[in-house]
């Protein structure tokens, strides 16, 4: 695996979902600014994993990005500084909170025959898209300072 390739494309892929979260904010689509901005996390996580290793098919990868965090951590300290290491735990929270959202946002609540656009909610949203915008900011800055 080319690990700068790999990275590249997934911040691709997280500035995408990313645009797409932003736009659809503007048209209080919420349920579309929740599952874009998901996405947009997930691969800002999997844009860090994969400097390292292959990333799992996980929706929450937060896991995988500390494992690879306290492997490497000597590695990332002397390369990048220890500042980065925090905005790990940052982005693992992140995933970790709206990795739920990839099945409510496509499934809905199925217990409760609640369907998806009844559960996005613009508070939810706000936040979602405030997640996503600060993780595709964490991956970008690791993988400029990586490479």
């Amino acid at each position: 695996m080319n690990s700068e390739e790999e990275a590249s494309y997934r911040l691709t892929l997280a500035e995408g979902y990313l645009k797409r979260a932003q736009e659809a904010a503007t048209h209080k689509d919420y349920l579309s600014v929740i599952s874009n901005s998901q996405l947009a996390v997930e691969n800002s996580a999997k844009t860090i994993i994969s400097c390292f290793r292959i990333p799992s098919w996980s929706h929450d990868p937060s896991g995988e990005l500390l494992e690879v965090k306290e492997e490497n951590r000597d590695k990332i300290q002397q390369r990048i500084g220890s500042d980065i290491l925090n905005d790990f735990k940052i982005l693992a929270l992140f995933c970790r909170d709206l990795a739920p959202e990839h099945g409510r946002m496509s499934y809905g609540d199925p217990n409760h025959r609640i369907p998806p656009r009844e559960i996005a909610t613009p508070q939810r949203a706000d936040e979602a898209l405030r997640y996503a915008q600060q993780a595709v900011s964490i991956a970008k800055k690791f993988v400029e300072k990586w490479f």
